[in-house]
């Protein structure tokens, strides 16, 4: 008996493909689901001239109901469009296919308005694009899909779309990831204490030199095919920066309130590239829940019991808040909010924790704090992204304690260290971007060695100074991380610095200009800011060696006995470490894990200077004393009052 295929719709593309396959199937032609579709159907194909979003979610409905699979294909301003096909049962339906086109094209809102008319209003006939010619360009791809699913063949079209130029006739097909938030086929389990408790398991290093679990090598079969693609990758764009001393390259996530560009910095393009992806990734995970769904929405009042207190993280000032327009309110214990499951380390046991400080992009409306990305990381297994998160937020606290207290940091002897592609990378970014490098050891009361890095210029025009940071438990590591970050902004940002020198002036006189991220940086910029880092810029110290200054000792070949020792320094500090998995459908299938770590009493990192977070946070005015800076604790009004130049 012959297959049975069922033709749904209207136009020349139906009829062209009905003619095609008539002599090879039994084709039941119908213009809609009106009907249902026959118990014997073996695949349906969902046909239209036109862009007509209401009878794919129709198509939904009815033939995942059914137990069919379907294959569509219609026109959309001027452009084919195939697949996929859609397999009930499985995730990846036409509505994700959708979400993915539409999130990588350049018009994505435009677009987004115009499907939502199109679903309420109905479509039209026929697409002005849609030629004949084009047409029977589509059905003969079509009528191949056909064929492969009824042989048993994997299909083109199995996980991706088919975009035909009707103008030229060339075609393209573009994989796309299944959305976990599809309300079609999405499967997010409920969040649950359960699944937050973690077991740390091995995580065996790729070799004596490294801290990483997975290579780059196994990565690069992955990262480009699964998630960069101009047309429906969630990352859509990648660029080549020929300009700073080493290789740099970015890569655009497209959000519906922008783009959000991911910078990977190497001395290979083709390795930045790779970490850019990466970082695209880490990124990705951290702005929603995509990998389960928040349940639990109530007051810390009622939640105190198994609940992290906020104020432990760090809240902005009485005074802060009650400033005209000020974007947030203060925290209140009695005001229900989203609650997330994450696992205490010092506790030993699961622990909500507020969703706007899990995902950083819920800060307005019902939040009471700006968090940033402090803290997120991706890596090769969850104890891999559980060591870079814990290290992602001792970089940064050790940066902002050493501005806030204006610590006088021991200044370094980078080549004391004896890392040769160390000497020439300080020797490049001396060459090519014109800048002196001067190193100091952050390192707090952890012992986990950190780095604060500064970038002099040595030409007339430019930035004056750059400053980054870095935290590593080889300090090599950290120095290498912080220069590499201080050579992204040379030479890029000479000419937006000088058109805009006037701006900054204006920021340096009044710090509530500094309002954007990219201000902190631009900011000290200025020659005449030079003055406030003065407090590290003084040559009498001695330089100090490496192996004077840095005592952490690591010696394992498995990353998790690594994590293992800075959780039990902790420990004896009385210090949490709490991981939320930000992991989500689309990393766990190549092994990705992604994480947001927090530890209570450490700094925030935030920018734009009214946005400042220490409220809560005594360990700053305490542990200057401890390291011997201080004779005695700082005051709140003694912290440094000027933006920071974290970059």
């Amino acid at each position: 008996m012959n297959a049975v295929v069922v033709v749904v719709g209207e136009g020349v593309l139906a009829d062209r493909v009905y003619g095609e396959l008539s002599g090879q199937y039994e084709v039941i032609r119908q213009t809609d689901f009106e009907a249902g579709i026959p118990e014997t159907t073996n695949m349906a194909l969902v046909l239209q001239d036109a862009w007509n979003p209401s009878v794919h979610q129709k198509a939904e409905e009815v033939l995942r109901a059914a137990g069919t699979p379907w294959l569509r294909g219609f026109v959309s301003f001027g452009e084919g469009v195939i697949g996929p096909l859609v397999r009930p049962g499985t995730q990846g339906c036409s509505q994700c296919a959708d979400l993915r086109h539409l999130m990588a094209g350049r018009d994505r809102r435009e677009m987004r308005e115009i499907r939502q008319q199109l679903q309420t209003h109905g479509g039209i006939q026929r697409d002005a694009a849609a030629s004949r010619t084009g047409l029977l360009q589509m059905a003969h791809l079509i009528g191949a899909e056909v064929e492969k699913v009824m042989k048993g063949e994997r299909a083109h079209s199995e996980g991706r779309v088919s975009l035909i130029n009707l103008k030229t006739l060339s075609s393209s097909w573009h994989s796309f990831l299944p959305n976990p938030l599809c309300t079609v086929c999405g499967r997010l389990p409920d969040d649950s204490p359960t699944a937050a408790r973690i077991s740390l398991q091995p995580s065996p290093k790729i070799s004596t030199d490294s801290y990483r679990c997975r290579s780059m090598d196994e990565l690069s079969k992955v990262l480009a095919k699964d998630y960069l693609d101009h047309r429906t990758g969630f990352l859509n764009d990648k660029m080549y920066d020929l300009v700073p001393p080493f290789a740099d390259v970015s890569v655009n996530l497209p959000l519906f309130i922008g783009d959000e560009g991911a910078g990977g910095r190497t001395h290979s393009y083709a390795v930045s590239e790779l970490t850019a992806i990466l970082e695209g990734l880490e990124r990705y995970c951290g702005l929603e829940p995509r990998g389960k769904r928040t349940v639990i929405h109530d007051s810390y009042r009622n939640l105190k019991d198994q609940a992290l207190n906020p104020i432990e993280l760090g809240v902005h000032a009485k005074e802060q808040y009650a400033q005209p327009g000020f974007p947030f309110r203060p925290f209140n214990p009695d005001r229900s909010i989203n609650w997330v499951w994450g696992y205490s380390f010092l506790q030993e046991r699961p622990i909500l924790v507020p969703e706007l400080f899990a995902y950083y992009s819920l800060g307005c409306g019902e939040g009471f704090v700006y968090e940033t990305s402090n803290g997120c990381a991706l890596g090769g297994s969850l104890e891999e992204a559980i060591f870079y998160g814990i290290l992602e937020v001792v970089e940064r606290d050790s940066f902002l304690m050493t501005w806030y207290a204006e610590l006088p940091l021991p200044r370094l002897d980078p080549y004391s260290a004896n890392d040769k592609e160390l000497e020439l990378m300080i020797d490049r970014v001396r060459a090519v971007g014109g800048y002196d490098l001067h190193f100091y050891n952050s390192t707090m009361e952890h012992g986990i060695p950190s780095v604060w890095a500064m970038a002099k210029n040595r030409k007339q025009k430019g930035l004056n100074i750059n400053c980054a940071a870095g935290a590593h438990l080889d300090p090599v590591r950290a120095v290498k991380s912080a220069v590499h970050e201080l050579a992204a902004m040379m030479l890029t940002l000479d000419e937006k610095f000088e058109e805009n020198q006037e701006e900054y002036v204006r920021m340096l006189q009044d710090s509530s200009l500094v309002q954007k991220m990219d201000d902190h940086g631009m900011l000290y910029g200025l020659p005449q800011a030079e003055e406030r880092l003065q407090f590290l810029l003084d040559d009498n110290r001695p330089l100090r060696t490496f192996d004077e200054e840095f005592k952490w000792k690591s010696n394992h070949t498995d990353l998790t006995d690594d994590l293992q020792d800075i959780l039990q320094k902790f420990r004896r500090l009385n210090l949490d470490v709490i991981v939320v998995d930000q992991t989500t459908p689309e990393t766990i299938r190549n092994g990705l894990h992604c994480v947001k770590v927090l530890i209570p009493g450490m700094l925030p990192m935030t920018f734009g200077h009214h946005l400042t977070r220490v409220t809560g946070l005594e360990r700053v005015l305490r542990v200057p004393m401890e390291l011997g800076y201080r004779k005695q604790p700082l005051t709140l009004e003694q912290l440094n009052p000027h933006p920071h130049p974290f970059p």
